[in-house]
């Protein structure tokens, strides 16, 4: 992997890491708070980090010019996969298997570093990389 692809992905990790943040934080309130099952406190979690991740992956991660409706649509075409199974896994560990809803939050969100950096790379901004005339 060549330095300018290495420092990319740490990027990535770090907007991902300000995420996880938000995520793990609204989570927290969430399931802490207000009674939820599970799955809707990580459901609503999800959504405000995944909002704040495209966000600024688009513009400093990726460098990208690319039309912010179709690179919507396209990260909605892999939460439309990656949330429903890992809301549906979540729920069960958590609420039937018994384990510890954070450490099954916590994996979730690991599961979804690796995932959605190579796909916004190879499917979200394929072609549309370092174009923006940005940082």
């Amino acid at each position: 992997m060549e330095r300018k692809e290495v420092w990319r992905f740490l990027k990535f990790v770090l907007f991902s890491a300000s995420a996880g943040l938000i995520e793990i934080g609204s989570f927290t309130l969430l399931n802490e708070f207000t009674g939820l099952r599970y799955w809707p406190c990580y459901l609503i979690a999800l959504t405000l980090s995944v909002l704040w991740n495209f966000t600024f992956n688009r513009r400093f991660t990726f460098r990208s010019d690319a039309n912010v409706p179709v690179a919507m649509m396209k990260v909605l075409g892999y939460y439309a996969v990656f949330t429903p199974l890992t809301t549906w896994m979540g729920d069960y560990l958590a609420e039937t298997a018994g384990w510890n809803e954070y450490l099954v939050t916590g994996l979730n969100m690991a599961l979804n570093l690796g995932t959605e950096f190579l796909f916004q790379k190879y499917v979200v901004y394929r072609g549309k990389i370092d174009n923006n005339g940005k940082i």
